[in-house]
Order: C-alpha cells, then structure tokens, then sequence
C-alpha cells in the first residue's frame, strides 16, 4: 500500500500525517479492522470512484479503537467529520464524498468542514 501526504491547504496541520491509499475492494473492507492502535501521524484514506454517501458509509465491526473520520469531496473539500466508536454499526456523510480519511481521534481537531484538503504522492 503506498502511503500519501495529507494536506490542509487551509490551516497547517500541527505535524505531519500521511495514509495509505486504499481504493481495492478488499483494501477498503478491511480498513483499519483488527487494529489495536493507530499512530497519531498515519491514517487510511480509502477511495471511491465518486461523490457518494452510500459508498462512502464506513462500518466499525471489528474494529477496536475509535476513529476519526473526515469525508472529503471530489473537490478536496471537506463535507462531514465524526468520531467512530468503536464497534458503532455504521457511520454516513451528510453529504456526497470521494474519501474518506481515517486518523487518530486525536487529529480531528485539526480538520472542519469547508477546509480543502490535497493529497501529495
């Protein structure tokens, strides 16, 4: 899995973040199951094909940590955000996203909606 740079054009991160890039069916099922921890400057970004909030719903089954999630647009903007708890059924954008970047709860406060996020290979 090769791992990107998470940018926030509109406020500066506090430290770095990078993600895998995870846009496979099997990549994306997995996420980040199974896990006991996740540092606090690496997340997950899974990938779709399109703006959806269908596609972009995410599950916390198996899944032993809470998550921060931030849902971002085919515009690199960022439409919804949320803590995942733990083992909580399903969690859905409010509006349509292409991504879905999951980090470190501790990272969430560094994101809102409207900032516009970009992705550095």
């Amino acid at each position: 899995m090769e791992n990107i740079s998470i940018v926030n054009s509109s406020k500066p991160l506090a430290a770095g973040l990078f993600a895998g890039y995870c846009s496979t069916f099997f990549c994306k099922l997995r996420g980040l199951m199974f896990r006991k921890s996740i540092p606090a400057d690496w997340g997950l970004l899974l990938v779709e094909p399109k703006d959806s909030i269908v596609n972009t719903s995410i599950h916390m089954f198996f899944v032993f940590i809470d998550l921060g999630v931030i849902w971002i647009n085919d515009d690199g903007e960022v439409v919804d955000l949320c803590v995942a708890k733990k083992w909580v059924t399903i969690k859905a954008p409010n509006k349509p996203a292409r991504y879905i970047l999951e980090v470190s709860p501790s990272r969430l406060a560094e994101f809102k909606v409207g900032d516009q996020i970009s992705f550095v290979r």
